[in-house]
């Protein structure tokens, strides 16, 4: 019996390293060797147009990508029961509310949790999270239109619509890697 309680602690903490497996109706993630291997700078999608499929924007009305074409656009995508996406969520709004002031880089999140709309934005409001994390996509439209199988994924769309690179996992949005990063927007 202590053998399993100590497998289940290390279970746990281990869900802050790397990212999250993508929800399955009834069963909660934990990350694999394999997630953990998978983390970083992705570019092998660069060029490809972002995805028209809809999601609900934080009125609630329907929306896809393409409103944000014209600009460059960074495209979190985050679930409540992903630690990782959680911990990097403080960072992505500072970097939103940042990107404001100047106006170079859009940024929104959009949480891939089944759950309702109205849960998502009180997770969000028990954290002071701002409405950039409020788009929902309780199908999980794009993370399936994406191929994404770990969260978060985060991907810089250019002015022109189409991906530069997806970075998966978390990251400090407020550090050195994500400063270099950011500057391939265009």
């Amino acid at each position: 019996m202590r053998l399993i309680a100590i497998l289940l602690v290390a279970l746990a903490g281990s869900s802050f390293l790397g990212g999250c497996d993508r929800q399955k109706a009834d069963a909660p993630q934990a990350p694999t060797q394999e997630v953990k291997a998978a983390t970083g700078v992705d570019r092998s999608h660069k060029g490809q147009p972002a995805p028209t499929v809809q999601f609900k924007n934080p009125d609630g009305g329907d929306i896809d990508l393409g409103k944000f074409k014209g600009g460059p656009v960074l495209v979190n995508l985050w679930a409540s029961w992903c630690a990782p996406c959680i911990k990097e969520l403080p960072t992505l709004q500072t970097l939103e509310q940042s990107q404001t002031e100047d106006g170079k880089l859009g940024v929104i999140a959009i949480s891939q949790d089944m759950a309702p709309q109205g849960s998502v934005e009180a997770f969000l409001a028990e954290r002071d999270i701002g409405r950039f994390a409020a788009f929902h996509d309780a199908e999980m439209k794009l993370t399936e239109e994406l191929g994404i199988q770990i969260m978060p994924t985060t991907i810089l769309y250019g002015s022109d619509g189409k991906e530069i690179w997806r970075f998966v996992g978390d990251l400090d949005w407020t550090g050195e890697q994500a400063r270099a990063l950011l500057a391939e927007a265009r």
